[in-house]
């Protein structure tokens, strides 16, 4: 059964997909996965580098006790805040957030429709409101003083903004994930508004799905049949056993 043209499917497909949405896709993906690498590198360094400087090894635990890795827990945790802004995004557009769509499937029609496009809506405004403050608080924390003396300007009541405990970096830095995530997770409640629009229907997830293979659905076999198949191989080879005189108890090899 095919998919209606422009239809919402487990990779996100939006109708009329552009080349700029395309490259939007990939680099939201490249961003969650590169982060979740980089934690999960960074974290494992710092586990590691924790147990093995415990141990009395001659030159090693000098060095390790050397080492300093105090950053890493600071450095995870806002790696894993702009990972949470960037996969709300990448779940509006994919369909996988949870939703409580009781009252939902009970409706039909115009009434479900316009239900839908409420729910849409208002995720439209929470998150560009969301967004909008986020950036003005952005701007406000230091990313203007910055901006403003990287262009010579007079700074005014602007100030230099604080910085992160540990890796000393300008938090207003760390908190742009916040107006970054929130606007492309309006626009991608956008996306999915004009799909509903166009197709009446909204993003789904297939957890069996694996991004990149082609699956054939002609061939694919459901598990009733795969045991139906299974259990008829098992039959002839028990018929096979019984009429070959070579197989049978007593018999010849």
């Amino acid at each position: 059964q095919q998919r209606p043209s422009g239809a919402f499917c487990a990779t996100g497909v939006f109708p009329g997909k552009t080349i700029m949405n395309k490259l939007l896709d990939r680099l939201e993906e490249f961003i969650i996965g590169s982060l979740m690498a980089v934690a999960t590198i960074v974290i494992f360094i710092s586990v590691v580098h924790r147990y093995a400087s415990g141990y009395e090894i001659p030159l090693l635990q000098d060095w390790l006790l050397d080492m300093n890795v105090g950053w890493a827990q600071e450095f995870c945790i806002i790696l894993f805040v702009w990972m949470a802004k960037f996969g709300a995004a990448y779940g509006v557009r994919t369909g996988i957030h949870v939703g409580v769509d009781i009252l939902i499937n009970k409706l039909t029609g115009s009434s479900r429709a316009a239900l839908i496009q409420i729910g849409l809506v208002c995720g439209v405004i929470f998150t560009g409101l969301i967004g909008l403050f986020g950036a003005l608080f952005v701007w406000e924390n230091g990313m203007a003083y910055e901006t403003l003396s990287l262009l010579g300007r007079d700074t005014g009541d602007f100030f230099e903004g604080p910085t992160t405990p540990d890796l000393e970096w300008p938090t207003w830095i760390v908190y742009s994930a916040v107006p970054l995530g929130s606007f492309l997770m309006c626009y991608r409640f956008l996306q999915v508004m004009v799909s509903f629009a166009r197709t009446g229907e909204l993003p789904t997830h297939d957890h069996g799905h694996v991004e990149g293979l082609d699956d054939d659905e002609d061939d694919a076999l459901l598990v009733g049949e795969a045991l139906a198949i299974g259990e008829h191989i098992a039959h002839e080879g028990d018929a096979h056993q019984y009429t070959d005189p070579s197989r049978r108890p007593g018999g010849s090899a």
